[in-house]
């Protein structure tokens, strides 16, 4: 069972029913190896109108759906999450920050479990603040790493401070780096992502409605961040990260970045510009899904 989902958690065993309260689903209620069996790639992101787009552009690119199909919320009995399905292909939304992802993927690996799925990649699809990079890069992460560099997940469980790994897969990171070389669209580099608790103050902006230090400090921050091979910087990389480790998934973060913070704190793109850089993460793992199920 190497392939398979490991749950850490005795427990789960023991139980009639499991109530995957956020999404609206429940083993009890669902037919979970039949709903959700085939599924082989795993996508995520933020919002829910991404990953609706997102399921819509996989659809397409594999020849299961073309413009005008609707894709049905699978979690419509809630407004937490959002999930979609095509194929071998689950889309689901996160929202914001590491507790809103950390509830998704507890809930996300158990239907995984219970669906006797195997063989699975899970990959975070996003936008982040680049360091040193042009705005639209994107960066396959190779280590999530705290504000203070290290690349671990401190984590408070029963009182007591657990903490635990972040390193990402890293041959599906050189997969997906090749994929890039072969789209040859748009600049992508592997590199390690700061995962902060916050965007404004965890992340050295001067824009926030708090701020008790000067711009000279935030610089010598971000460049200290630089030199030890920080290329971005968002909120949820280290739990997904710590999640897929202990739970035997293949695992990646695309991101791309919507501007250098070496530069400045806001995003002024316009909206045109912006729309076209969130969707390089999509054709990415779309051209990587399509090639590992033969159809590139």
């Amino acid at each position: 069972r190497e392939n398979f989902i490991h749950i850490c958690n005795p427990h789960l065993e023991k139980m009639k029913e499991d109530i995957l309260y956020h999404f609206a689903l429940g083993t009890g209620t669902h037919d979970f190896p039949t709903l959700f069996g085939d599924v082989k790639f795993v996508c995520v992101g933020g919002s829910p109108s991404r990953m609706k787009a997102f399921i819509a552009y996989i659809a397409e690119e594999l020849g299961l759906g073309g413009p005008g199909c609707d894709y049905p919320n699978i979690c419509a009995g809630t407004d937490r999450y959002a999930m979609y399905k095509v194929g071998p292909v689950l889309s689901v939304s996160h929202g914001m920050g590491i507790p809103s992802i950390s509830i998704m993927l507890h809930e996300l690996i158990k239907l995984l479990y219970h669906a006797k799925c195997s063989d699975i990649t899970i990959i975070r699809i996003g936008t982040s603040g680049g360091i040193g990079l042009e705005p639209g890069s994107v960066v396959i992460t190779r280590q999530s790493v705290d504000a203070t560099f290290k690349p671990q997940l401190e984590q408070v469980v029963l009182g007591k401070t657990v903490i635990r790994s972040t390193n990402l897969d890293e041959q599906l990171a050189k997969e997906l780096m090749q994929c890039s070389k072969e789209i040859g669209q748009f600049n992508t580099v592997i590199g390690n992502t700061m995962c902060t608790l916050d965007f404004y103050e965890g992340q050295g902006r001067l824009d926030g409605a708090i701020c008790l230090y000067d711009e000279e400090e935030k610089l010598q921050y971000l460049k200290n961040a630089y030199e030890s091979g920080v290329r971005n910087i968002e909120m949820e990389s280290s739990v997904f990260a710590a999640m897929c480790n202990l739970s035997g998934v293949k695992a990646a973060v695309v991101c791309v970045t919507l501007l250098n913070r070496l530069e400045g704190d806001q995003i002024s793109s316009s909206h045109d510009v912006l729309v076209e850089y969130q969707q390089r993460p999509q054709k990415l793992v779309g051209y990587f899904i399509k090639k590992s199920l033969g159809k590139v």
